[in-house]
């Protein structure tokens, strides 16, 4: 049984030594490479900083921690018992010390989403941006192919998008999928229906979305299948500008139902398309091998609660 070192009492600060990262760092080193040579390199101090550090450490403890002799260095069985602990508190501290440095990265720095349905992710970055003030977040409203790129390039953290057949490179992850309905002035002929059956859209005039937008390629399609064309008065770039003339009765417009469920424009109506309905899955975009800033990440995950769609709507 070792002997206690006969030196000056521990110091303390309530009931606890005092001890550093430093000397725990010293002490799982030496107990790894059971050398203080090598302990010293790996740590890149000096042999005789860390034997000094060892030292003061066993001087507080008021006992040894490794034996040492001209041929070996053995470890005590309190220095087994305080390498243990000190294992628990250095990874303790490692964890708190990363967490501490996540939160200070989520609360400042940048964010660029691109999406296909600005006003419901309007509403997460505000809810965001209120509750980190600091954190830049940059919103690009746009259609699939520009989304789709916008994360490839790496232009965008990450995208809302109708998802699709994407490359192995995407990560993708379904919000759930949104009817499409029919957003149209509250004066339109068509308003007076509490529901539109897809073929009293043959003679009507449309504010469409790009011909490359899976929503046009969607519609397109279910009137090739009912034995018309649809009428394409106008085809914008934005969803925003695409609401804005309908509001200005240039036509009548279909989108995913939930992109408009808000009071903005209060001349406007939606009716839900019937016979057939048609939907698109709305999901998250993101590349596989690119990992997600604190920042990033937490947007995301805001986004992904609040955007969620449920099946009731």
């Amino acid at each position: 049984m070792t002997a206690p070192i006969v030196g000056r009492p521990p110091k303390r600060w309530g009931a606890l030594p005092e001890v550093n990262s430093r000397q725990l760092a010293a002490v799982l080193a030496v107990a790894e490479y059971r050398s203080f040579i090598a302990a010293a390199a790996h740590l890149g101090i000096s042999q005789p900083a860390l034997t000094l550090s060892i030292k003061r450490l066993e001087q507080t403890l008021g006992t040894s921690l490794f034996q040492r002799t001209t041929r070996q260095m053995t470890i005590t069985a309190a220095g087994r018992e305080f390498v243990a602990m000190a294992e628990r508190v250095f990874n303790d501290l490692k964890l708190g010390m990363r967490s501490l440095r996540e939160l200070t990265e989520r609360q400042r720095g940048q964010v660029i989403v691109s999406s296909l349905i600005p006003l419901g992710m309007s509403g997460v970055i505000a809810e965001y941006g209120k509750r980190f003030p600091r954190i830049d977040i940059q919103l690009r409203e746009g259609f699939e192919d520009g989304i789709k790129d916008d994360v490839r390039s790496g232009l965008a953290d990450f995208g809302i998008s109708n998802l699709g057949d994407l490359p192995a490179s995407y990560l993708t992850e379904s919000l759930g999928v949104q009817a499409l309905w029919i957003i149209l002035r509250d004066d339109h002929p068509l308003a007076r229906r509490p529901q539109i059956e897809f073929k009293a859209l043959r003679d009507v005039a449309l504010v469409s979305l790009p011909i490359g937008s899976g929503t046009r390629r969607l519609i397109d399609a279910a009137a090739t299948a009912a034995g018309f064309t649809l009428r394409h008065a106008v085809t914008v770039g934005l969803p925003l500008t695409l609401m804005n003339l309908v509001s200005g009765g240039v036509g009548a417009a279909i989108v995913p139902a939930r992109a408009w469920r808000r009071p903005a424009y209060p001349t406007l109506v939606s009716r839900p398309l019937v016979r057939p309905p048609l939907s698109s899955e709305i999901g998250i975009i993101r590349l596989r091998d690119r990992e997600l800033s604190p920042a990033a990440a937490g947007l995301l995950e805001l986004a992904r609660e609040r955007l969620r769609i449920r099946r009731s709507a």
